[in-house]
């Protein structure tokens, strides 16, 4: 009797555990019961994992190597970072402001003489496209850098954050009379220190590989005929006449200058100083360019808006290379 009524009793108790799986099932497919529904979707992802534990592989137990793989992409993680915030923070030091500012001008000269220079060669055309090849390898991926430290820093493509006096503080009618003075004194120092350049050249750069069409703004178009000249200077005025002096300015005035804004009075002075140094083609006009593109600086720095020592830039390398093209085509060269 008792072995009968043990039996009988675990009898049901089997029944019962048969009946309570297939009514939890029968929820779980169903959808009903929260509870039921954490099961299901328990077992689907834990199935789950375990087909891709079997498609991975075995992998090690070791925790410590476990740990030193963790440390490992943590560091790579944040190597990148580092370097990010570094570039994106409000201050640069001096050291790293001299770099950021000097190596372009470096890479523009080492890309002229591999590329551009025999590219020219080659194919019979003046210097002043060789140069233009070589500043648009190296600008050109310098404006990209700055997109991509705003992706960084933005999520998306964008100068938000990169570039600082952007804000626009100065009202078009201010912003006018301002730069129109601003072109006027660069274009009238630019030739009134021509001699100064003569006399540097002469004197210190005559053993500069690249000076042969130096001393004269028209002397790399001599010996060229009338169609290769006139296409020179169409090819060009777009890029060292607009493109390239822009990015130049959103790279040094947008980008490094407020960086260094911690000079204070010294800031345009540092950025007028290495800006012109950066230019390694033509040292020669060193003093001149200081001199005459300071005031443009210094104005954007004072009034934080980037448009002044644009307007000033992009203004008269516009009109230079405009009035040059014009000459050409009307065989005044």
């Amino acid at each position: 009797m008792i072995s009968t009524t043990n039996g009988t009793s675990g009898a049901r108790r089997t029944w019962r555990r048969t009946v309570l799986k297939g009514a939890l099932g029968v929820g779980a497919l169903a959808g009903c019961g929260n509870d039921s529904r954490g099961g299901v979707e328990d077992g689907v992802a834990e199935g789950q994992g375990k087909e891709r534990e079997r498609r991975a592989g075995p992998q090690s137990s070791d925790p410590a190597s476990a740990e030193g793989s963790s440390v490992m992409r943590a560091f790579e993680d944040a190597r990148p970072n580092r370097f990010v915030q570094r570039l994106l923070g409000d201050r640069h030091s001096l050291p790293l402001s001299i770099v950021l500012h000097l190596v372009p001008g470096v890479l523009i000269v080492a890309a002229y003489l591999l590329i551009g220079e025999p590219v020219v060669e080659a194919i019979g055309y003046p210097s002043l496209l060789g140069w233009a090849i070589a500043l648009c390898l190296v600008l050109i991926p310098i404006l990209s850098g700055l997109l991509w430290l705003g992706r960084r820093h933005n999520g998306r493509f964008s100068l938000r954050g990169v570039l600082h006096y952007t804000g626009r503080p100065l009202s078009r009618g201010k912003l006018a009379a301002m730069v129109i003075p601003l072109i006027v004194w660069m274009m009238v120092l630019s030739f009134a220190t021509a001699p100064l350049n003569t006399f540097f050249l002469e004197n210190f750069f005559t053993r500069v590989p690249y000076n042969d069409d130096a001393g004269s703004a028209t002397k790399f178009l001599d010996g060229y005929s009338y169609s290769v000249m006139l296409t020179t200077m169409l090819v060009c005025l777009p890029l060292t006449g607009i493109s390239l002096p822009l990015i130049e300015e959103l790279y040094f005035r947008g980008f490094l200058l407020p960086r260094i804004a911690h000079l204070r009075g010294w800031a345009p002075v540092v950025s007028a100083v290495l800006f012109s140094l950066y230019h390694f083609w033509s040292p020669w006009v060193f003093v001149s360019r200081v001199i005459f593109m300071f005031p443009g600086f210094w104005f954007a720095w004072r009034e934080k808006d980037i448009r002044l020592s644009i307007g000033m830039h992009v203004g008269v390398t516009s009109i230079m290379a405009t009035l040059g093209t014009i000459a050409v085509a009307l065989n005044l060269i």
